[in-house]
């Protein structure tokens, strides 16, 4: 079996990172790239994609499959059955703390981005001023903790003090 034969690690890396956020008490999202193969409740689909709660409290009759997530929840007290074709996942990630991994778009918001890159490297073609995109394949997303990108760059400059409510934003009802 070649590379190119073998089955995705996207599935497998979901499931590892889904269980690493339960093991250490974090709550799971996967945010979804929606398109007809979705099966989810448009009402809450925001840019063409969705932020889903996977945890064990959110949901009922979790299955993360290699093809689908598939699980029931509740969308405004009703109850839905949910459908995410693994591909279409573009992230998972810990709400409390931001970590997780991101992944590649879907091959339709990939040919979107290809066509752009297309259109820049024919302008740049006939000017040297301008550069052409990476294609989506050159691109590597990492997610990273606020807290720690801070705590990498080195210097020692005093912080401004966090903002009221600390990390997690807080809403305020207005009448």
């Amino acid at each position: 079996m070649t590379a190119q034969e073998s089955t995705s690690t996207r599935p497998y890396l979901i499931r590892a990172l889904y269980e690493w956020c339960t093991d250490n008490g974090l709550t799971p999202y996967v945010a979804v790239r929606v398109d007809d193969s979705v099966q989810v409740p448009r009402e809450f689909v925001k840019d063409g994609e969705i932020v889903l709660n996977i945890s064990f409290d959110a949901t009922s009759a979790l299955q993360l499959g290699n093809d689908f997530i598939e699980f029931k929840a509740r969308f405004g007290g009703k109850p839905r059955e949910i459908l995410v074709p693994i591909g279409r996942v573009i992230a998972i990630y810990a709400r409390e703390n931001g970590q997780g991994m991101a992944f590649p778009p879907p091959n339709d918001v990939l040919s979107g981005a290809a066509d752009i890159a297309t259109a820049l490297a024919d302008v740049s073609a006939s000017s040297d001023a301008i550069t052409p995109l990476p294609t989506p394949d050159d691109r590597v997303v990492q997610l990273v903790a606020v807290d720690e990108a801070n705590k990498d760059k080195g210097d020692d400059a005093p912080r401004p003090p966090p903002t009221s409510g600390g990390a997690r934003p807080s809403l305020k009802r207005v009448k």
